[in-house]
């Protein structure tokens, strides 16, 4: 995979994970789990941002140590799960743990690093 691509998914994640805290944004557990909407679109976002992640490759991880490329691992599996408490779970620890700490790392890097984000040719 080039560096392109791989600026692309990253860009991916970020633009993701904006859209997801942006939708979870005051919503408390018992709404998440009564909304089927809401729910349904934050689980499509959360697999796209968790698919996005696994895909990035270690090339791009290396220079991004701080980021729980593991954790995007094992959550992309628990959100396979079609339904369920676990699930339900898995993406109430997306919203408020993951994605946040997300977030915030690539906001550094990109602060930091800015050619990692880079959709032009070197």
């Amino acid at each position: 995979m080039n560096r392109i691509a791989a600026s692309a998914l990253l860009n991916l994640i970020e633009q993701t994970g904006l859209d997801v805290a942006t939708l979870a944004e005051g919503l408390d557990e018992a709404d998440l789990r009564r909304s089927r909407l809401t729910r349904a679109e934050l689980l499509r976002l959360l697999r796209l941002m968790a698919s996005s992640a696994v895909a990035v490759p270690p090339s791009a991880r290396e220079d991004m140590p701080e980021l729980d490329w593991e954790g995007w691992r094992l959550l992309a599996l628990r959100l396979q799960a079609e339904s369920g408490g676990d699930l339900d779970d898995a993406i109430w620890f997306a919203i408020h743990s993951v994605v946040p700490a997300t977030l915030l790392w690539l906001r550094v890097y990109r602060q930091n690093q800015p050619q990692l984000f880079s959709m032009t040719p070197v």
